[in-house]
């Protein structure tokens, strides 16, 4: 029988059954809901630790037993425990284990519980990536069970394969649409025209057009991921703010360009669990360990979105406005022709050194300005700020 969501032609509508499982399982994962994760002769009913209580705790027992519940964790955070791994892991949860220190396996500093841990089976590591593409903690509590029955726990849970975890991101970059546009003059005195993208699963990415780029020469194009703390209220922990306003200059000053915002808080973690990355750093640690320490990449980023919107907007050659090369290499490696960088330093102060200090010296951002400022720093100013680069 044909799909249901498949037109004659053979266009998506709405995305396949699988698709949309997906689109579903990341909604119930970032409301606190299970859903069953299938696939490979395996079916695992999986919770996301994300605000896990004793209540929510014990449903979850309930529901899986006579099946034990597990743990599943990351690589990342596997190894800030101690772990030798190179694969997500599964942590046999004992019936003493309460909420509180199952959150504290997941997301704090250290731990002191010792468990004996196994690979995690395939299911289990769609299940990572799903409760990432959610942006919550990056665990999961696991209960084999059998996918021909698993509506007999609850008609409302519902299933995901695994496999289709794996696609989840090409096909919601091949789905979008422009939803809306407008022209949107800025308080700078910029003119720009916003052009709003939809996905399938309700993501709205947006363009920033400048003034009247020349589309039959290189684009100057700023890719921008989101930060509510940086770009909104000024933050100084981060050199967002200062990285939107200077590109927005630029692409003026250039006579015209694209601004691609891209929701990715956090270098793709999201906001809630950015907030968590800064509580780590206030405890010691740089912005790389933050994030591998609660589980994440250094950075969870990926920018088969930002090519899909080029494309649309007819950008087959840019100039990019970046100091990170994981940019470059990702545009270039999709098709985009890269005729050039822009470099956009921004103003150091005594709240983000650190952190401008990480992304140059341990994640490979061309800041020549910071690393220059580290030569040159001294001693008596790190004890000043209370900051240790």
């Amino acid at each position: 029988m044909p799909d249901k969501n498949v037109g004659p032609t053979g266009s998506v509508l709405f995305g396949t059954r699988e698709q949309v499982g997906v689109g579903r399982g990341i909604s119930e994962f970032r409301a606190g809901r299970p859903v069953v994760v299938t696939g490979a002769g395996e079916a695992l009913l999986c919770l996301p630790v994300e605000g896990l209580t004793k209540e929510r705790l014990h449903a979850f027992r309930a529901l899986s037993a006579p099946i034990a519940p597990r743990l599943v964790l990351t690589s990342l955070r596997a190894q800030s425990l101690g772990i030798e791994t190179d694969q997500p892991v599964a942590l046999e949860l004992l019936a003493d284990i309460d909420a509180n220190m199952i959150l504290a396996l997941v997301a704090d500093a250290t731990s002191d519980h010792q468990f004996v841990p196994e690979p995690a089976v395939a299911a289990a590591v769609a299940a990572i990536e799903l409760v990432k593409l959610a942006q919550v903690l990056p665990a999961v509590l696991i209960a084999e069970t059998v996918e021909s029955v698993t509506s007999n726990f609850n008609p409302a849970i519902i299933a995901v394969e695994a496999s289709a975890v794996a696609r989840y991101r090409e096909t919601a970059t091949q789905t979008l649409t422009i939803a809306g546009e407008a022209h949107v003059p800025l308080s700078s005195g910029v003119r720009t025209r916003f052009v709003v993208f939809r996905d399938a699963f309700g993501d709205d990415p947006v363009a920033v057009i400048v003034g009247t780029p020349d589309l039959s020469k290189p684009v100057p194009v700023r890719i921008h991921s989101a930060c509510l703390t940086g770009d909104v209220f000024g933050s100084r922990r981060c050199d967002c703010g200062d990285q939107l306003k200077l590109a927005l200059a630029r692409l003026q000053e250039a006579g015209g360009g694209v601004i691609l915002y891209l929701a990715q808080e956090g270098r793709g973690v999201g906001l809630a669990n950015k907030m968590r990355t800064y509580k780590l750093q206030d405890g010691g640690l740089d912005t790389v360990d933050a994030n591998t320490t609660l589980g994440f990449d250094d950075d969870e980023r990926e920018y088969g979105v930002a090519v899909r919107m080029l494309q649309m907007l007819g950008c087959s050659r840019v100039v990019l406005l970046t100091n990170n090369p994981a940019k470059l290499e990702g545009l270039a490696k999709a098709g985009i022709e890269i005729a050039g960088r822009m470099p956009i330093e921004t103003p150091i102060n005594s709240d983000n050194r650190r952190y401008l200090t990480a992304k140059a010296s341990r994640a490979g951002h061309q800041l020549r300005h910071v690393m220059a400022s580290i030569a040159g720093h001294s001693e008596s100013d790190d004890k000043e700020t209370g900051l240790v680069p």
